[in-house]
């Protein structure tokens, strides 16, 4: 554990990083906002405008020479992620990566071993794995309560549509943009490497894995794109490797198609041998049932408590001063680039099994 403030870089100035990094970082009592980095001249004034003088870089390798730090936060566009995380892991530093992690199985992977090699930590920009009841969750399962995973189902409806046709505006009223919108950035398919998979499926997946510990083995999914040019709905069949009987297996659904404004849902059941768990994370509330009839619940969970936004970013800070463990880890991720990357390569097969290696 250090005394010392944790030294933390910002590479990406868009949205969501004026939105939750850098307040984040700025509120937080053991962070020193070091730099910001952004390719765009335009995005690294309206920061600065907006949140005081800052050192600025338009080039993170450059920033890398020059700062001293400690963890950066990379929040850049999806394809972007594995050469920004790379360079960063090579520079011995610990860091704290958007969703997702990044786009191709092989470079999650590479990151991993990388990480490992550096004696620093991946976290994933999860924030649903800091929630109360998803832990609660997590615990349940880990206990072996219930006994061995069986089934799951995850759906994750969400309002992202109009994101998906670059028209950000229309979230506005929602997000009261401190700075800027995502603008292009999800509607662009070499940026986002894919639509709703890696937006939002992202985060139901992640938080499956989380809780469960499952591991992906083969993947059967179809996407469809509607009137957007990335894909808007999505249907994932999931076999998992077995831990101690038979294989668990399970679905995954999602739809960004819902009303602007509208909270969505974020539903996850998962039945075992002994009783079964239903989690729902929009709300924050868990119910767990025993066959023998006994029934718990947690929750509901309010406001910012239900989606604990900033808790990245802090987990990055205190990680770095040794007052906590990684709450999002690289390992989890991967696995979701994992089950991600054989979905999309299903999809563009016409929907046949594709094995995770």
């Amino acid at each position: 554990m250090t005394s010392s403030p944790a030294r933390v870089a910002v590479v990406g100035c868009g949205w969501w990083s004026t939105f939750t990094h850098i307040p984040a970082l700025l509120k937080h009592p053991d962070a020193e906002l070091a730099a910001v980095c952004d390719r765009s001249e335009a995005a690294l004034a309206a920061t600065t405008e907006a949140f005081g003088e800052l050192a600025t870089y338009t080039d993170h390798r450059a920033m890398l020479a020059a700062e001293k730090l400690d963890g950066v936060v990379i929040a850049v566009s999806h394809n972007a992620h594995y050469p920004v995380a790379r360079d960063c892991l090579e520079a011995g530093l610990h860091i704290m990566v958007e969703k997702p992690m990044v786009l191709q199985a092989s470079h999650a992977r590479e990151l991993i071993g990388l990480a490992e090699d550096q004696s620093r930590q991946i976290i994933v920009g999860y924030p649903y794995h800091y929630s109360p009841t998803t832990r609660q969750a997590r615990d349940i399962l880990q206990s072996g309560e219930l006994g061995e995973i069986q089934y799951v189902s995850c759906l994750f409806a969400s309002m992202v549509v109009e994101l998906y046709r670059g028209n950000d505006e229309a979230y506005r009223p929602v997000f009261e943009y401190p700075v800027t919108g995502p603008k292009q950035a999800y509607a662009d398919p070499e940026q986002a490497g894919g639509g709703q998979g890696h937006l939002q499926v992202t985060h139901s997946a992640g938080s499956l894995l989380y809780v469960t510990g499952l591991r992906p083995e083969s993947v059967c999914c179809f996407m469809e794109n509607w009137d957007v040019p990335v894909d808007l709905v999505n249907a994932i069949s999931v076999k998992f490797h077995a831990q101690n009987g038979s294989p668990a297996i399970g679905v995954l659904g999602s739809t960004g198609n819902i009303g602007v404004g509208d909270e969505g849902q974020l539903d996850i059941q998962v039945y075992c041998e002994h009783g079964y768990l239903v989690l729902d994370q929009i709300h924050g509330t868990l119910r767990v049932k025993l066959h023998d009839g006994d029934e718990q619940r947690y929750g509901p969970l309010t406001g910012e408590d239900a989606y604990l936004r900033f808790a990245t970013s802090e987990n990055l800070v205190d990680v770095i001063t040794g007052k906590s463990e990684n709450g999002s880890p690289g390992e989890v991720g991967a696995r979701v680039v994992e089950l991600l990357d054989a979905a999309y390569r299903s999809a563009a097969q016409g929907g046949g099994p594709v094995k995770i290696d």
